[in-house]
């Protein structure tokens, strides 16, 4: 407590003294947010919350369920989680599985499993961004770097750690679903349900509140982790390259450029402490341990560092082309 209330009030005095560079700073994690994470981010979340609030996501998955469900062995909300939390960038895997697990749509156990591989960086901004900014020609290599690593990890978790857990929980989850699906029907049966066009306004308009109130929360955390840097930068007397990505990834990527890519790449993979930040006020009051979200993001840190050391020995040649 003494050290954040000492980190925090140098923070304070840095920015009173040094205010055309905190202005730089701030303005960068407000630029990316307004141009970046709202346009990539807003309409995946207000859509997704539409979804979630009519109960149609087990059958948004089933483009994908044949193939993910036997493999993984999980039910059709769980591949949900998996599919937004690949395909549309973080923080929505972490965002969608709270959600779920909040309605009762998910179990505990199946919201730890997904936190622990599900929440990743965006293959849009991945490819539009990351790449073209580090340089490099290849693509394949790096996405099976960022999205192949956490598949295979996720279904080693799910035949080892969560082995028995899943199957037990689903099993009773399942018996109670078929309870509640009765007393759901019965009880529609007697007072009859609203009309769809109303559920569908009324979902839309929970859903845009609560995806601005998202939004604005994680822009706060870009702005603030990016303002950050200005302590390293003023301790070194230069911009602060190597930190940069591990207070905000979006903005410390910019102020790194092409340098370092193996490094850059590494903190993708980690996420940020920005990321970590902006992970937790998605879970909060939802029971899932944020211990456990991060030591999973330094396995995954670790195993993409195996796979680029692999990738160095088998083929030097092609190594970060």
């Amino acid at each position: 407590m003494k050290l954040t209330l000492l980190l925090f009030l140098v923070l304070t005095v840095c920015i009173l003294t040094n205010s055309s560079l905190s202005l730089a700073y701030a303005t960068l994690g407000l630029e990316l947010w307004f141009k970046k994470m709202i346009p990539a981010l807003l309409p995946f979340m207000i859509l997704s919350g539409v979804m979630v609030r009519l109960k149609l996501t087990e059958k948004m998955s089933m483009a994908l369920f044949p193939l993910l469900g036997p493999v993984y062995r999980v039910r059709k909300n769980v591949v949900y989680c998996m599919m937004l939390g690949f395909l549309c960038g973080f923080p929505m895997g972490a965002k969608v599985t709270s959600e779920l697990l909040e309605r009762g749509m998910l179990t505990e156990k199946e919201a730890s499993y997904l936190l622990a591989f599900c929440n990743n960086i965006g293959p849009v901004y991945f490819c539009s961004f990351v790449l073209p900014l580090l340089g490099r020609r290849l693509t394949l290599p790096y996405l099976f770097g960022m999205y192949g690593i956490p598949l295979l990890y996720g279904l080693l978790l799910r035949h080892t750690v969560f082995r028995d857990s899943l199957q037990a929980e689903n099993a009773s989850r399942g018996r109670k679903q078929q309870i509640h699906l009765s007393e759901l029907h019965a009880c529609s049966s007697e007072n009859g349900a609203l009309p769809f066009g109303l559920k569908l306004l009324e979902a839309l308009d929970d859903s845009i509140v609560s995806s601005l109130q998202s939004i604005l929360t994680l822009g706060g955390y870009m702005v603030l982790f990016d303002l950050m840097n200005l302590l390293p930068h003023l301790l070194s007397g230069r911009s602060p390259f190597l930190a940069a990505p591990l207070l905000e990834i979006t903005g410390g990527l910019s102020l790194l450029g092409g340098g370092l890519p193996l490094y850059s790449l590494l903190a993708l993979s980690f996420g940020g402490l920005s990321c970590m930040a902006q992970t937790y006020s998605c879970i909060k009051g939802t029971g899932l341990s944020m211990g456990s979200y991060v030591r999973h993001k330094v396995i995954l840190t670790l195993l993409n560092g195996c796979f680029y050391l692999c990738w160095l020995l088998l083929s030097p040649a092609t190594f970060l082309c």
